[in-house]
């Protein structure tokens, strides 16, 4: 695809999931600006307040707070930003199972699951 190209992008995952990106989301830019961003609320007692019962926002285990990471609910590549209302504490596990899934495509899979 070309650079400024107005077609989406579809990022297929090893596991047949197909996830359409907009070109505007994962402009190189934004992303390294979304970064800085959570960097620098990392450093915030917010960040430190958010880790401290040192529990995983998607699977409920408890886990050191220096253990967890901070987790993108709609994930940057997607269109989501690095504000406190879209940030939250995950461990290392969920958050790379999670990849670029959003928690609307979460419930859809369990439902598909359950379906079955």
């Amino acid at each position: 695809m070309s650079e400024g190209s107005d077609n989406p992008l579809f990022l297929k995952l090893m596991n047949d999931e197909y996830f359409f990106l907009d070109p505007a989301h994962t402009d190189p830019k934004r992303i390294k600006k979304e970064r800085e961003i959570a960097r620098e609320l990392k450093k915030t007692p917010w960040w430190k307040e958010k880790i401290r019962p040192g529990l995983c926002a998607h699977c409920g285990l408890k886990f050191k707070p220096e253990d967890l990471t901070m987790d993108h609910v709609v994930p940057l590549a997607r269109g989501g930003t690095s504000s406190k209302s879209n940030l939250v504490p995950a461990c290392k596990e969920c958050n790379a199972q999670k990849k670029l899934s959003t928690p609307v495509d979460l419930l859809f899979a369990q439902l598909e699951r359950e379906k079955s």
